[in-house]
């Protein structure tokens, strides 16, 4: 498959950058051709221009500065996400990409009547989504109820890729880790990875 991986993390040192690199050579090693997107490194541009705002109902939505990004967005069979929770919520970069990328005539279009969108990600088949949270597991979901889940399972991917089967795996208390919790971890995410191949 075409396998699309993003990671929004801004040290190379990182939780994430260790399971970024874990997730590609999980997938290439399974044969699949993966495109890896890393957001900080590529000093990708979160905030949504005025022009693309201004023009967001009109046809053809102008996405001439994040083209390449919207390319492999709409080629991809599959995506891997990977990221940090900060403030059970994405990183503003990450935010940033699903605000310009996932954008009127590549993710989606506008109804006539601006009524429900209409998708446009029929291509998108798995999305696995892989972060970590300093908080403990019952905070976020007992608390705070999974916002980070929420949003992208039913507001995004449900909206623009429907037929999308989505996994999320979060890791907490991320600074309090283990060698061997992460690598447990790790194989979590080689496991589902895995799954793709069935």
């Amino acid at each position: 498959m075409n396998c699309l991986v993003v990671k929004a993390h801004p040290l190379s040192e990182s939780l994430c950058s260790f399971l970024t690199q874990r997730a590609v050579t999980a997938l290439q090693a399974a044969g699949h051709q993966v495109v890896l997107e890393d957001l900080y490194a590529e000093t990708f541009v979160a905030a949504l221009t005025p022009i693309e705002r201004a023009k967001h109902y009109e046809t053809p939505y102008p996405i001439s500065e994040v083209a390449e990004q919207a390319e492999h967005l709409a080629a991809a069979e599959a995506i891997v996400l990977l990221f940090p929770t900060w403030w059970f919520g994405f990183p503003a970069i990450l935010k940033g990409w699903f605000d310009r990328v996932w954008s009127p005539g590549v993710a989606y279009e506008h109804a006539k009547n601006l009524g429900p969108l209409i998708p446009k990600l029929h291509r998108l088949h798995h999305l696995l989504v892989v972060t970590s949270l300093g908080a403990p597991w019952w905070v976020d979901r007992m608390v705070m109820r999974q916002p980070v889940k929420r949003v992208l399972k039913t507001g995004i991917v449900g909206v623009c890729a429907p037929q999308c089967r989505f996994e999320m795996l979060s890791i907490h208390k991320s600074e309090k880790l283990s060698r061997e919790q992460v690598e447990r971890f790790a194989g979590r995410v080689e496991q589902a990875l895995a799954r793709w191949s069935v």
